[in-house]
């Protein structure tokens, strides 16, 4: 598995090119994006130039500040809040002062402050991109006619099904319409028709600009845009309504949170704003599959990226607090999150990425590696860790399918590829793999465990997850590609270890016990 190496921060693998001609598989756009409505922040008139490019901040403010004073310093500063979100004590701002968060982290009452990018708004992304390749009419008629009775017509794809023991468990439950997953992601087409059946709306937002917006339809993706976030939400809650396929938990409702930028960006107001709007608008469950723009690790010892990290933990503590659960992907580049020094190649990734060697346990992947968190690693058809999958001992808290590498996992069939199948924008299905597909298992199995019990806390649901979890014991020897050569090494025991946690999901269990 080649290691990803693009300029967005989806949980979603690269395949090897052989693969790429003989299965069907979505694959991530990068074009250029504007940061949103609300377009390039202007200076507010004080005696600070402002003679740099216009970029975005976070202010954290200490406990027991009043806002207003430290808004009033911020102007005064050459800043203009685009939103004020004081119940966690973080300010989203745009300034053009070079020297904007230097200044600001000097008035009282604010505890960091840090620019949330480096390019300038709107980021630009030119990657170019390849177009998802479809089964056709006829291939997918050959599926459907494999259909054993009470299955959707693609469900003979989705080996990931029975490999977390959701179809067992549809036939006890499918899921409450009383618990909410929210996508946090690049959009959700919400006019798919596995996808609408099911789709709150009410939960729904743009957050992009790091202020909400509610405008019927912004949550959606455009035509130049990800499929990304279309495709983790039919993972989790696909109808089982005779079309298609079918999701983890089909019968609980999915909303559409898009945090992204056209470009593919996760910018830290954004996924702030995100996780704030998940906490006070009845969702239950979050999944985060993707990293914080534009720094893959962000370093606490650096100002800047100290006070991303801190911004975005207000804003998902702040949402377990209110109960939700907060899953997110553990990443695709076979990291040990456990090393002492891991290889960063990719970051900043909206300007000029470069080498840096970082500490993972200083410079932490975010939301991934954020306590309270759900980190989730990816395990292939053969019930192995993917071949692309980070792991680490104490990092990872739980495993699900987030397919591999036909060549390394083939699935039984009727399955014919490694990969995950499922809902694509414009009413189409498409393969997609990654910790980015895993995550959402482990999303649509907590969802399955609030159903069941309505009235437990997110501690309580996250325990459930780790305790009715299938043990997987440590491979051998963990060598994927059958070259000779061992691709990680796992530790720890059968119970818990760096490569599965506390095992693989199981819906089965969420829905008995």
């Amino acid at each position: 598995m080649t290691p990803r190496r693009t300029s967005l921060p989806l949980r979603t693998a690269a395949i090897p090119a052989a693969m790429a001609l003989t299965t069907a598989l979505a694959f991530l756009p990068t074009t250029a994006t504007a940061l949103g409505r609300d377009g390039d922040a202007t200076t507010a008139t004080t005696a600070t130039t402002a003679d740099g490019p216009s970029l975005s901040y976070v202010v954290n403010t200490r406990p027991g500040q009043d806002p207003s004073r430290i808004r009033k310093a911020i102007t005064q500063a050459g800043g203009t809040v685009v939103e004020s979100y004081d119940r966690i004590g973080v300010i989203v701002v745009h300034s053009a002062n070079p020297d904007f968060a230097k200044t600001v982290r000097k008035v009282r009452g604010v505890a960091s402050a840090g620019n949330t990018r480096t390019a300038p708004l709107p980021a630009q992304s030119t990657d170019d991109i390849d177009t998802p390749k479809l089964l056709s009419d006829k291939e997918r008629q050959a599926v459907a006619a494999k259909a054993s009775a009470g299955q959707d017509p693609l469900e003979p794809l989705q080996w990931d099904l029975p490999a977390i023991k959701a179809d067992k468990a549809h036939e006890k439950s499918l899921g409450s319409r009383n618990v909410t997953v929210g996508v946090i992601d690049t959009g959700v087409d919400d006019t798919h028709p596995d996808l609408a059946p099911n789709f709150d709306r009410k939960a729904s937002v743009n957050c992009v600009t790091g202020k909400p917006d509610t405008t019927d339809g912004a949550w959606r993706p455009s035509a130049e845009e990800s499929p990304h976030g279309t495709h983790v939400a039919g993972e989790i809650a696909a109808a089982k309504n005779g079309i298609g396929v079918t999701g983890v938990a089909p019968g609980v409702k999915v909303s559409g949170i898009k945090v992204s930028t056209t470009g593919g960006f996760f910018y830290t107001e954004a996924v702030v704003c995100g996780f704030v709007w998940a906490a006070e608008h009845g969702v239950d469950v979050t999944n985060n599959s993707y990293y914080t723009d534009p720094w893959y690790f962000n370093c606490t010892t650096d100002p800047d990226q100290k006070a991303l990290v801190e911004a975005v933990r207000r804003a998902s503590s702040y949402a377990e607090r209110k109960g939700v659960v907060n899953v997110a992907a553990a990443g695709n580049e076979n990291y040990d999150l456990t090393s002492d020094t891991i290889t960063d190649p990719s970051s900043p990734n909206d300007t000029t990425p470069g080498d840096r060697e970082v500490d993972p346990s200083v410079c932490l992947d975010i939301p991934t590696q954020l306590p309270g968190v759900v980190t989730v690693a990816s395990t292939g058809a053969k019930g192995l860790k993917s071949s692309f999958s980070n792991y680490g001992l104490g990092i990872i808290d739980i495993a699900a399918p987030g397919g591999d590498s036909t060549a390394y996992q083939k699935p039984e069939p009727p399955a014919t590829s490694g990969l995950i199948y499922n809902t694509l924008p414009g009413g189409q299905y498409g393969y997609m793999a990654g910790t980015s597909m895993a995550s959402p298992h482990v999303a649509g199995v907590a969802a399955l465990i609030k159903s069941t019990h309505p009235h437990a806390s997110a501690a309580q649901v996250k325990a459930l997850l780790k305790a009715e979890a299938d043990d997987i014991a440590c491979p051998t020897e963990y060598d994927i590609d059958g070259n000779g050569t061992v691709d990680a090494v796992c530790e720890g025991g059968e119970r818990y270890n760096g490569f599965y946690g506390a095992g693989l999901a199981d819906a089965l269990d969420a829905v008995e016990k």
